[in-house]
């Protein structure tokens, strides 16, 4: 069995001011880091984006009435940068880059962060094909869901992904997400209304961590899991 870390680190930047719970951080497994999305990084989110169109599109949200072409354009990464960043100041949003050993692999972002009675927010994610089938998404969601639950002070954490996206729902089912039923007709994704699967975990659904349970799950059954494909949620 190859070596792991078996810890997150989770490091805030002195440098930003920290405006809400949470953010800006960087979260460390292994090989694999969640950091804050920066502008800077759009040469390679639009490289990976324009490599993976097919791998991609059929996952790709849409507004309704509005075009439903597959974004990955210097003004379409600036757009979502802009916006996401500012939800994030806002404590709305985590919007996160992944690496794989130093190189852009795909994002994770917190989104639609719910405070008061509810303490909730859901995931969305997205990978490079060159990268999937390692077990990078779920090590990510594991950072993500932890940090979400631990430092933000969340309660309750959901994934919605459609019935065809078998690979994406072994990301969520491999973590113990449970499964909450179908969503009709939920998101506008790939130019039309699409039902939807939703999973969801609450803080105290893992009181050792998410990624402590993954890690737990890779021991188990490493000997004789054999590789999938992760795609986007």
């Amino acid at each position: 069995m190859r070596s792991r870390s078996f810890a997150a680190a989770i490091t805030n930047d002195p440098r930003s001011a920290v405006s809400a719970p949470g953010w800006p951080a960087v979260l460390r497994d292994g090989e694999v880091t969640l950091r804050p999305l920066r502008m800077r990084d759009s040469s390679d989110w639009i490289e990976s984006r324009r490599r993976n169109v097919e791998w991609l599109r059929q996952w790709e949200a849409t507004p309704p009435g509005g075009p439903s072409g597959f974004g990955a354009s210097s003004p379409v990464f600036t757009t979502m940068t802009r916006r996401l960043r500012a939800d994030a100041r806002r404590g709305l949003a985590l919007p996160f880059v992944i690496e794989v050993g130093g190189a852009f692999a795909g994002q994770v972002n917190v989104a639609g962060v719910v405070r008061g009675s509810m303490e909730s927010a859901h995931i969305g994610y997205w990978i490079d094909q060159n990268f999937a089938g390692r077990g990078v998404m779920p090590t990510a969601v594991a950072l993500a869901v932890d940090h979400s639950f631990r430092v933000v002070g969340l309660h309750r954490i959901e994934v919605n992904i459609r019935p065809e996206n078998v690979a994406s729902q072994r990301v969520v089912e491999k973590l113990g997400f449970r499964s909450e039923g179908v969503r009709e007709r939920f998101l506008h994704i790939d130019g039309d209304w699409r039902d939807h699967l939703s999973y969801a975990l609450v803080k105290d659904d893992v009181p050792q961590g998410l990624l402590n349970r993954w890690h737990e799950a890779q021991q188990r059954t490493e000997p004789t899991l054999r590789p999938h494909r992760d795609t986007p949620a």
